[in-house]
Formats: C-alpha cells, sequence, structure tokens
C-alpha cells in the first residue's frame, strides 16, 4: 500500500528536503505541498492524503489551527509536527489539537520515515526530547494555566494571528470571507479577554504563545 504524504513548511528548502527524502522509501508518494496552514487546509480537501508532515509555525493559520480543522473533518489522516521549536506550549498544543507525532528539525533523517511508519500503524511517535518535555509538564505542571488555547475560541485565534502578521481589518476580513465590522468586534472581545489594549501588546501576545513567529 503506498502512502499519501503531503508536506507543509514556509520554507521551499526544507519542502524540497523532505521530498527527497521521501523519495527514497518506495512504499510514500508525496502529492502535494503547501507554504502556509489555510492552503494545506485547501489541499487536504482536494487530495485526501494518509499523512502530513507539517511545520507549527506557519503564516496565515499556523500548524495548531491547522490541525484542529483536519482532524475535526478528516480524522483518519496521521498528523506529524517537524518543527524547530521544543517550547511546551507548542508541543502541547500541537498534541491536543491532533497530531500522532512531535520530532524537531534536526532529527536525523531515517527518524522522520520512523515517525511516518509508526504514525501508519496507529501509534504515536515523539523524539526523545519531545518524550521528556511532555513527561515534565504532566509530573510536574498544573492543567488549568491560562494560554491563547483555554483564553479564545479558534475563530479568535485566527484573527489574532493576523493582526499579529500585520494585515489590515479589511485583509482578514476578505480573508475570513466576513464583515470588516465582524472582524473589528472579535479584535474587541480577543482584546476585552487578554486585557491588551494595543495592537503592539496583541502583537507581542501572539508571539508569545506560539500563533505566529517575528
Amino acid at each position: 500500500m503506498t502512502i499519501k504524504a503531503l508536506i507543509a513548511d514556509d520554507h521551499k528548502i526544507v519542502r524540497e528536503g523532505l521530498r527527497v527524502l521521501l523519495a527514497n522509501e518506495p512504499d510514500i508518494k508525496v502529492v502535494g505541498e503547501a507554504g502556509d496552514g489555510r492552503s494545506l487546509v485547501r489541499l487536504v480537501e482536494q487530495l485526501l492524503p494518509d499523512v502530513i508532515i507539517m511545520d507549527v509555525a506557519m503564516p496565515g493559520m499556523n500548524g495548531i489551527e491547522a490541525t484542529r480543522l483536519i482532524k475535526n473533518d478528516y480524522p483518519g489522516v496521521k498528523i506529524i509536527a517537524l518543527s524547530m521549536h521544543n517550547d511546551q506550549r507548542f508541543v502541547l498544543n500541537m498534541l491536543k489539537a491532533g497530531a500522532s507525532g512531535y520530532l524537531m528539525k534536526d532529527s536525523a533523517s531515517r527518524e522522520v520515515i520512523h515517525a511516518i511508519r509508526m504514525v501508519m500503524a496507529d501509534k504515536a511517535y515523539l523524539s526523545p526530547e519531545i518524550a521528556n518535555i511532555v513527561l515534565e509538564k504532566f509530573v510536574s505542571s498544573p492543567n488549568d494555566e491560562a494560554t491563547a488555547y483555554t483564553l479564545l475560541t479558534s475563530r479568535e485565534r485566527e484573527v489574532l494571528q493576523l493582526i499579529a502578521e500585520g494585515k489590515t481589518t479589511a485583509k482578514i476580513a476578505d480573508l475570513l470571507c466576513l464583515s470588516v465590522k465582524t472582524i473589528e468586534t472579535y479584535r474587541m472581545h480577543i482584546m476585552q479577554k487578554l486585557k491588551i489594549t494595543s495592537i503592539a501588546e496583541l502583537t507581542k501576545y501572539a508571539v508569545k504563545e506560539g500563533l505566529t513567529k517575528l
């Protein structure tokens, strides 16, 4: 059985490297690539992949939100996070969103292949460094920590990411197929929930929470 793989990363060189790596496996076929989460969600609908190797920090829509949407509509699709971020927030929120695996970008190439085969066998795969982070969280940390993923709705996080990436209200409305007034209402609710009063502080918060990157 051929495994259909999708690659999602905003760096072309990373996508090309993964494509070359997977091309050496006779039972894995790369069926498409995406440079951001929003494009990825559309490609999933068109190509129906078996597994997605996905960056966490992508423009427009980050990997965590993309994972939530994909797993909601296509629960059988396996998702492996391949990221340069080992921050606990990135790891745990990606796993909570539905990812079956999490690797660091400096992982050995064979580890990526092994992770694909593990998740396709309905098993989870975490690189050793990531496994230690997850274990430390559940051993020593409370479960009621307030984050963007507990304070805001999915749509509010999506709007916040686009605000932090410098998109105008009109552009955000166009991207999300909503009215300008609706986006302004979302922004007001976000600021009220986070107790933040400026766009600069919203941007700092979005970066800190892993919704976007500088």
